[in-house]
């Protein structure tokens, strides 16, 4: 049996019956990335766990799900020239690349792909539910990665007297007994 959810507004057909069954599906899998991603040796492995969990996240379209570690390994290696060409910030990348280059080229893996409003992470994982091998944090060139941390407030401080910088003199000092060849004194 299907019950059908009606969006207000544009008369459009939304989802089946099971939505929330499919909600807490996507919250689970979600938290079991994070959680493998902390408890791996991913740098910024936090940063990538606390993206994945954000609520603005979520999976996206992933029309090649199945890879090879050889086909990764030469996808990110491009992407990795591109992001330092380009001015990318990215996370987890040397890892990711390190990670591929100890897997046989043949080795089978599975991308899934989660997307920010304006951030994108991919993950690379043995199989479906299998142990992660890495994944990378980018987003568009010159934007800056997500801190996902919060700054402490600003501790008040007495405000510090700054003393006026020295002046400097221009012109040299002669050591005795040097000669000037600039200099126009006749004697």
């Amino acid at each position: 049996m299907q019950a059908w959810l009606h969006v207000s507004g544009r008369g459009r057909v939304l989802a089946s019956c099971g939505l929330g069954e499919r909600l807490q599906h996507v919250l689970n899998e979600k938290r079991w990335i994070a959680e493998a991603l902390r408890s791996g040796t991913i740098s910024e492995r936090e940063r990538l766990a606390a993206f994945v969990i954000d609520e603005a996240t979520a999976f996206a379209a992933n029309p090649f799900p199945s890879t090879s570690a050889g086909a990764a390994r030469q996808r990110w290696g491009l992407r990795e020239i591109e992001f330092e060409a380009m001015g990318v910030a990215s996370a987890g990348l040397p890892c990711l690349m390190t990670a591929l280059g100890v897997l046989p080229g043949g080795e089978p893996l599975r991308q899934v792909i989660l997307r920010g409003a304006a951030h994108v992470l991919y993950l690379l994982r043995h199989d479906e539910g299998g142990p992660i091998i890495g994944a990378v944090l980018h987003g568009k060139p010159g934007v800056a990665l997500p801190p996902f941390t919060r700054p402490e407030p600003p501790a008040k401080l007495a405000p510090v007297a700054r003393r006026a910088p020295a002046k400097r003199s221009s012109a040299k000092r002669a050591m005795p007994g040097q000669l000037d060849l600039f200099s126009t004194a006749t004697a």
